[in-house]
């Protein structure tokens, strides 16, 4: 039941070997547009896609709150494919939401410069200026959604198990270092683990977007934190009948564990233009 995710940059054979690998373990490859159809079914508008998906948000843009509508609703998409296990995801930020999770194990593959640009150039027969410019386009985009969503360097060898430079070897190659190298370093027993803190987190954002997004209850910086004995809610609210009443909803989804509330109230809070 193990995790993969696989972060790369853009002409570094991210999906190629995303889907080799998939083939070689016959797990289930979460790409990009089973995302977008995960996120569009829950109820994410089209526009908020093509103005949050893997980019730099601007300032405005990230203050607005169909940014937490795109995110909640990411993280409970991840979460529901990750809870089946044997998975790969690519992108999408998913090594940074499925970070410290047992039996999830994550890829980061670079490829230098000259090779994307070169790759690029070959792929959509462009000139070199073009190419290059794609280039750094899709670096800062990704440098911004992960900061923005996740305050973190996704360039950073250390958030990843392992870091792969498709300068010197192809995708089949990338496709079985991973494979050989997850089956070295997750166990059984981390996969088993895993799953369990995987369902408390979806169950936890289950509660989080119906209380936000179906109830439009307006509680700011919404989480429920889902333990092995109770589910505590964080969070900004105004007043205390919004807190009565989100205290009601996670009860009547709590599965039978108890619920309390850690939400603080602040008069006349609004943190959105």
């Amino acid at each position: 039941m193990a995790i993969i995710t696989i972060s790369r940059q853009i002409a570094s054979y991210g999906d190629e070997t995303a889907a080799e690998l998939a083939k070689l373990l016959g797990y289930e490859f979460v790409d990009r547009k089973s995302l977008e159809a995960d996120l569009i079914k829950l109820g994410v508008p089209e526009s908020s896609l093509q103005k949050y998906d893997e980019k730099k948000p601007t300032f405005w843009a990230s203050l607005l709150r169909d940014r937490d509508e795109y995110f909640d609703y990411l993280r409970e998409a991840v979460y529901e494919h990750a809870q089946k296990g044997n998975t790969i995801f690519i992108g999408r930020g998913g090594f940074a939401l499925l970070r410290g999770i047992p039996g999830c194990y994550s890829v980061r593959l670079v490829a230098s410069e000259h090779t994307r640009v070169e790759r690029l150039m070959n792929e959509f027969n462009w000139p070199e200026k073009k190419a290059k410019e794609l280039m750094i386009e899709s670096d800062t985009n990704r440098e911004g959604f992960h900061k923005c969503f996740f305050n973190v360097v996704h360039d950073d060898p250390a958030v990843h198990h392992i870091v792969i430079n498709t300068d010197f070897v192809d995708h089949k190659t990338a496709a079985n270092i991973i494979k050989y190298a997850c089956s070295q370093t997750v166990s059984a027993k981390e996969e088993e683990k895993g799953g369990e803190h995987i369902a408390d987190l979806l169950h936890g954002q289950k509660i989080i977007n119906h209380i936000a997004f179906d109830l439009k209850l307006p509680i700011y910086f919404l989480d429920a934190e889902v333990s092995e004995t109770e589910i505590v809610l964080h969070g900004v609210a105004d007043s205390a009948s919004l807190i009565e009443q989100a205290l009601v909803v996670a009860n009547d989804m709590a599965k039978g564990k108890p619920v309390r509330s850690s939400i603080s109230m602040v008069n006349e809070y609004k943190p959105y233009p």
